[in-house]
């Protein structure tokens, strides 16, 4: 204590020091740290020459904006209004684009921006939640801690006509770690179209037609067909023994072939929905890598492959499926085109694939290493690497209940059964016949 400074007054200085300082923490902006889960509700309406844009967030996730606060951390309502509307036009009219046509949409009117309680279920619907951002606003009196609390946004764009084709790319991924997303899109006069994604989706065309669903689609399958490190090994083992185009095109047909029947099949429904099932796929295809390299090293023998292709092309087309589960909801009315679309898509990224791979073999087995030891080289490492991923599978297929073995099981395991000897014998005739079609153009 410093001399001839009272005790006393040294004590009311502390006191009136604390209390500056708490005051200055609850009036000012909180900390706002990136929430690790947000859930983002919207509703797109277009109306006459208005477009509407209903949007719900956390209002935690409105980083970098000063929220007033009063007390021990309640949000000031009376004064907050100012900080809502720069909130909402810095994370969420900044970071949405629409597109009518296109045409990009100008900057939105903000109509409203308002606090909600986490109770309130009136973005069930869009009326409900028209009327909820029309009416009365919460009391200013209420003391409601700021981060627990949510921010409901009306937009409004100026439009040219209620049934031009919109699109939508909303970029909120930095409003948390994890961002899930629910929006819904009312046309005129039509059904309600659902779109549930996360992080961010891209350019979503909210109506498609059907070309722009095949485009999109085509695109998809492509890149996946890149980015699947299992099936471009596959692809790898499949292809190694072979040199000639005829057995190259006819293998590559056999695994499309199959690949789109469980592709399409599983997309309208026909598979198992256990939790047992991925697992199980994955676990089947990292078995098929293994099954590839095996044979490459033990035999090379080239006349079956086709027959191997075509049955871990069925397995390999469940994966697809699984892959393209959630994207299908951007489809819109278009489900077979965009199937198909998309197994145009990976058939182009697989002749790309190929009309690199084919080279690239060729001359590494020239100028390198001979073709045998060659062969065997990159089957063993190809299956080593399957083989790490078939254990890691496997141990987590491990860990859902398989399903009884009842009825109706054994019922959908013998139609599957019969469709693929189908199938199979078809694939088999077909092989005969040109293979005798070119035999009596040689005699010829």
């Amino acid at each position: 204590m410093p001399r001839g400074v009272p005790g006393h007054v040294v004590q009311r200085m502390t006191m009136a020091l604390a209390a500056a300082l708490i005051g200055a923490l609850a009036c000012g902006a909180a900390a706002h740290d990136v929430p690790d889960d947000v859930k983002v509700q919207a509703f797109i309406k277009p109306a006459g020459d208005r477009l509407h844009l209903l949007v719900r967030v956390p209002l935690s996730a409105m980083r970098e904006v000063e929220v007033p606060l009063r007390g021990p951390g309640y949000l000031d309502l009376a004064r907050a209004d100012a900080a809502l509307r720069n909130a909402a036009t810095l994370w969420l009219a900044n970071n949405i684009e629409i597109r009518e046509g296109e045409e990009r949409l100008p900057a939105p009117k903000l109509v409203d921006a308002r606090v909600t309680l986490p109770s309130d279920r009136s973005f069930g619907s869009y009326d409900e939640a028209l009327a909820h951002l029309r009416g009365p606003r919460l009391p200013g009196s209420m003391d409601l801690i700021w981060n627990q609390q949510l921010l409901d946004v009306l937009f409004e764009y100026p439009i040219r006509s209620e049934r031009s084709d919109f699109a939508i790319h909303p970029s909120l991924e930095r409003l948390g770690l994890r961002v899930a997303t629910v929006l819904r899109f009312l046309p005129p006069g039509g059904a309600v179209r659902a779109f549930e994604y996360h992080g961010d989706p891209g350019l979503i065309q909210l109506d498609p037609r059907w070309h722009q669903a095949a485009l999109q689609f085509v695109k998809l399958g492509f890149i996946h067909i890149l980015e699947g490190t299992d099936h471009l090994l596959f692809l790898l083992c499949l292809v190694i023994p072979l040199r000639r185009l005829w057995p190259l095109v006819v293998v590559a047909t056999s695994f499309t072939i199959a690949h789109s029947i469980t592709l399409i099949a599983a997309s309208f429904g026909y598979v198992p929905d256990g939790l047992w099932f991925p697992p199980l796929i994955e676990t089947l295809i990292a078995i098929s890598i293994l099954y590839m390299a095996v044979e490459n090293v033990v035999s090379g023998d080239v006349r079956r492959r086709w027959m191997l292709a075509f049955g871990f092309g069925l397995i390999h087309g469940f994966g697809f499926s699984f892959a393209l589960r959630e994207s299908l909801q951007f489809a819109g009315s278009h489900l077979l085109t965009s199937l198909l679309s998309f197994n145009v898509g990976v058939e182009l990224g697989q002749i790309f694939v190929l009309v690199l791979l084919v080279p690239a073999l060729a001359a590494l087995f020239r100028f390198v290493v001979p073709e045998r030891l060659g062969t065997i080289i990159l089957s063993l490492l190809v299956g080593h690497t399957a083989w790490h991923w078939m254990l890691e599978r496997g141990a987590l297929l491990q860990k859902f209940p398989l399903p009884a073995l009842d009825a109706a099981l054994l019922a959908s395991a013998m139609r599957w059964l019969m469709l693929i000897l189908v199938l199979g014998g078809l694939a088999w005739l077909a092989r005969r016949a040109l293979r005798h079609r070119r035999e009596r153009r040689g005699i010829r």
